[in-house]
């Protein structure tokens, strides 16, 4: 995660020319890949051959934040540490393979694992297996507010007593034909194939698509006392949820961003904060051109004369969109920021769009005290999610 914090500091992107299938006739030729990555470094090499990409991207970041976090799960506390992730489309790589191989070679050719290594709810069940977490144990498929979903339903559960810690966040693998190809018939992809690094330009004048993303994002939730307890480094405390559904499209949000609005008074309610106490805004942001418009109009109509004070940017320039994954890779943005005293900038901004005038940190990083923070998730289907996150103060 250092790495991916300091390039995201820097404002280096991380798109570039999709490398998993041959993307020579698509629209789109650009995505945000997962370079050098080795299953075999986090997962015993039986079990890295066959698993998908998104299990263990799960596997290795839980491994890292158990790492990070010196959180020990033993026999002692197994039962009351558990798993909840969020995930978009799962091993979407994987049924395509299988489905060329019953088109060529028959039904009986198809992998055993197929179905196991399909279902988004694999990734919380292999890392309970493969970290010990023995307690409450769910996945959620929420489209691009899955990650967020995740985070928040882990900090209601932990919030209620019902377990003592959770592994959580959101992970997600779909560089493939059929997404990148589904997506460009949806006309949601930037085409910008001649500059992948500046194809991804959230609030933008010439945003034209978001770029598909990949990888994971997983925190470790625990209770204050428990934390305090055995003296973690404590990057931040989660202090509200907010959901919502739009009730109005598939895809498209309400233009007057009515959804995304009630869905960020709800985890402000529940935080128990007013608007005018958040530093930072880690927005959804995705680069298209309705979805960057419809959330500024609506954090505009809950942020009122604060508004355009409060810094809004969007990790998503740099990243690209990690669909169910974003949450939970956000959420540990969000979290970075507040303890290291940094916004990321939003890359590539450089003429704002229609009604886009809010500060987007454009271009470069700003160093600035955040106490309070919220991010954004919105998906298809019209479902939201906020998250509130507060600097610990003894």
């Amino acid at each position: 995660m250092n790495d991916t914090w300091s390039a995201l500091c820097a404002g280096k992107s991380g798109i570039g020319e999709i490398t998993r299938f041959d993307a020579s006739a698509f629209q789109t030729k650009i995505a945000g890949e997962v370079k050098d990555f080795h299953a075999g470094d986090f997962l015993p090499k039986k079990d890295a051959k066959r698993m998908r990409r998104f299990i263990a991207y799960a596997v290795a970041a839980s491994r890292m934040a158990l790492e990070d976090s010196g959180f020990v799960i033993s026999t002692a506390n197994e039962n009351r540490i558990g798993v909840f992730t969020g995930c978009g489309l799962g091993g979407l790589a994987f049924l395509e393979e299988n489905s060329r191989i019953i088109d060529q070679k028959g039904p009986k050719r198809v992998s055993p694992f197929l179905i196991p290594m399909l279902i988004g709810n694999m990734a919380p069940g292999i890392v309970s297996i493969q970290c010990g977490a023995k307690g409450p144990n769910a996945s959620v498929a929420t489209a691009c507010a899955a990650g967020t979903h995740a985070v928040g339903e882990a900090f209601e559960i932990v919030k209620s007593g019902r377990a003592d810690a959770m592994i959580t966040g959101g992970m997600e693998s779909v560089i493939t034909a059929t997404c990148v190809g589904g997506f460009n018939a949806m006309k949601a992809l930037s085409t910008r194939n001649d500059e992948p690094e500046k194809a991804s330009r959230p609030f933008e004048r010439d945003r034209d698509g978001f770029i598909v993303g990949e990888g994971s994002g997983i925190l470790i939730l625990e209770t204050l006392e428990g934390a305090l307890e055995r003296g973690a480094r404590i990057y931040a405390e989660i202090v509200g949820y907010g959901m919502s559904g739009d009730g109005y499209h598939m895809t498209s949000p309400p233009p007057d961003g009515n959804g995304a609005i009630r869905c960020m008074e709800a985890a402000l309610d529940d935080a128990g904060l007013s608007y005018d106490m958040v530093d930072y805004i880690n927005a959804h942001g995705t680069s298209t051109p309705l979805n960057d418009l419809y959330e500024t109009r609506a954090i505009k109509a809950v942020f009122k004369d604060k508004a355009h004070s409060v810094p809004v940017s969007s990790t998503k320039s740099m990243t690209g969109h990690l669909l169910g994954a974003a949450g939970g890779i956000e959420t540990v943005f969000t979290a970075l920021t507040i303890h290291e005293g940094i916004i990321p900038p939003t890359i590539n901004f450089v003429n704002p769009g229609e009604e886009c005038d809010l500060d987007y940190v454009p271009n470069v990083a700003r160093k600035q005290n955040v106490d309070i923070a919220m991010t954004n998730s919105f998906g298809f289907g019209g479902t939201n999610a906020t998250l509130m996150l507060k600097k610990y103060r003894p």
